[in-house]
This record gives structure tokens, sequence and C-alpha cells, in this order.
């Protein structure tokens, strides 16, 4: 499952937008859109992508390769949650979930995580804030959705408590893209902020 938000001036990446720009930060923006598409495409597992509103039949999420809809839910947590439990609901057996603004993330990541999950209940991608970049697991769980404050660097540690009796395994520290130090120094964004 991907997360992602409808790429719109004023609306994506709004804390890099403070420091370079509506435009710039939705130029990047569409750029990891773009990413994450390359990096999940050929993936053997069902595809889903997850709008924050208003699904579009017409973008660079081909229909033939991924299942549409809109998050449903009034925060993060409860939209996860409402997403995994569609998909054990539908049959599937792992489920991950990702974000659409990692940069340093690729195909292999992804295909290691799913085989992961044939060995360990929970599957979480750490990230340098405090947060995580991937989520999985087999069954749901609806206990890690909840009581978190979601964005703040509590949340990796608050869903560790949750899990600190299950099988888990983490992958490697990455870094997502919120802020203008987390891509100052990364040669693929400089086209964008020269």
């Amino acid at each position: 499952m991907i997360f992602t938000r409808n790429p719109e001036l004023g609306k994506c990446k709004t804390r890099l937008a403070a420091t370079v720009g509506d435009q710039v930060a939705l130029d990047i923006y569409t750029f990891l859109l773009e990413h994450t598409v390359q990096i999940t495409k050929d993936l053997n597992v069902t595809k889903e992508v997850h709008y924050s509103q208003n699904k579009n039949d017409n973008d660079l999420w081909e229909a033939a390769i991924y299942n549409k809809m809109e998050q449903s839910g009034s925060d993060l947590g409860k939209r996860m949650e409402y997403a995994f439990a569609a998909g054990f609901e539908k049959g599937y057996q792992n489920i991950i979930i990702i974000g659409s603004d990692m940069y340093d993330l690729n195909q292999i990541d992804l295909e290691h995580a799913f085989t992961t999950l044939k060995t360990h209940d929970y599957v979480i991608g750490p990230a340098e804030d405090g947060g995580y970049y991937l989520f999985g697991m087999k069954s749901l769980n609806s206990q890690v959705f909840k009581n978190k404050i979601w964005g703040t660097d509590s949340v990796l540690k608050d869903t560790l408590e949750d899990l600190k009796k299950e099988n888990i395994k983490l992958l490697e520290v990455r870094n997502d893209i919120d802020y203008y130090e987390d891509i100052k120094d990364i040669a693929a964004f400089q086209k964008f902020l020269d």
C-alpha cells in the first residue's frame, strides 16, 4: 500500500516549502512520486495507491498496475488502520505500507521487507526523524495505530513499545524527505535547488 498526497501547489511538502517555496516543493514531490512508481511498479505483489483525497484516474499511477482508492479516517493512524483492515478483509496475508516521499528506498528494499514477513510478524523501516518509512504485518493489530502523535519523533519508539512482545524485524534506518536539510546534500535534488 502506498500512501500519497495529491500533488497540488501549496498542499504537499509544506515543511519543505517553507524553505524552497511552494512550486519547488511541488516539483520535488512530483519527482518523489515518480521515484515511488519506479521502485514499486515491477514488484510481484498487488499494489494499491491510497490518495489523501480525490483519487485520480489519469495520473502517473497506471490503473493496470495500481488499484486506486482514497484514504479514510480523521488522522494518519486511523487511515492506516482502515487500509490494513480492508487489505486483510480482501485476503492479503502480508501487507506493507510506505509513503511516497522516500528517495532513499528501492525495489530490492521492498522485496526484502516482504521476504522478512515470512519469518517475522512485523517489519518496520525506521526513519531518521523518529518515525518509520515502512510498516508491515501479517494480521491486523489496531493498537499500533492508536495513542500516537503522528509526524513527531516519538512514533517509532511508541510503536516499538506496542510491539515489545512481538516477533519484529527492524530494517535499515533511512531518511524521508520533509525538510530542506533532508535534500540539500543529495545530488538528485540539486536541479531543483539551483
